[in-house]
């Protein structure tokens, strides 16, 4: 039975038991959507037992929280490098925007998926959900007010609503962008980026 059960774990796929799950999840609920995806599904398409999966989350629930997790725990670290650099503020606003959007595009599916079920999540976890990406809005807010306390930025514009501002777009990304369109991730970084800049350089 165990050897069953090992040969089953290792025939589908690359990469860890929560990997393959992560990815098969993804893909179902993309697929399909969350709602119409049952566990087994999931573990027949990343080729593991229920046992399996239940070893590393504790139900379907997890999974859909964990698609979104691991995108949201990337580009934080990715920001507290960022905003740690010894750099001028304007540039590391500037390079804090790309990288949300080229990771964004980058995990496209993971976060079109997570938007689209959040409200299928138990409540504790939608709370902490928010309280992750309200950590992460606290970081690039306090970049902004730091430009503008510098003279760097305008300061006529709450911060709290440059982040909404430029944060609502960010998360309309999937509504528009193709991967196989014109413009690349890096493309819209760039130019999102340096939209948000000169936006926020003081009026002359």
């Amino acid at each position: 039975m165990a050897r069953g059960r090992r040969t089953a774990e290792a025939g589908a796929g690359h990469g860890t038991v929560p990997e393959r799950l992560l990815e098969a999840a993804t893909r179902l609920f993309a697929e399909q959507g969350f709602e119409s995806t049952s566990v087994q599904e999931v573990v027949a398409a990343a080729g593991v037992t229920k046992g399996a999966m239940y070893h590393y989350f504790g139900s379907k629930d997890d999974l859909l929280h964990e698609v979104y997790a691991r995108v949201l725990r990337m580009q934080t670290e990715h920001l507290v490098e960022i905003s740690a650099r010894e750099a001028p503020v304007a540039e590391r606003v500037h390079a804090a925007a790309a990288d949300v959007i080229v990771t964004s595009v980058a995990n496209m599916d993971d976060t079109k998926i997570f938007f689209r079920s959040m409200h299928q999540l138990a409540p504790e976890k939608q709370r902490s959900v928010r309280a992750e990406r309200r950590a992460y809005h606290e970081i690039f807010r306090a970049m902004i007010e730091q430009g503008q306390s510098e003279g760097v930025f305008r300061s006529d514009v709450p911060a709290d609503l440059v982040v909404d501002y430029f944060f609502g777009s960010v998360h309309h990304l999937g509504t528009w962008y193709r991967h196989d369109g014109e413009l690349t991730g890096d493309d819209v970084g760039r130019h999102f980026a340096d939209l948000l800049v000169a936006g926020l350089r003081p009026q002359t």
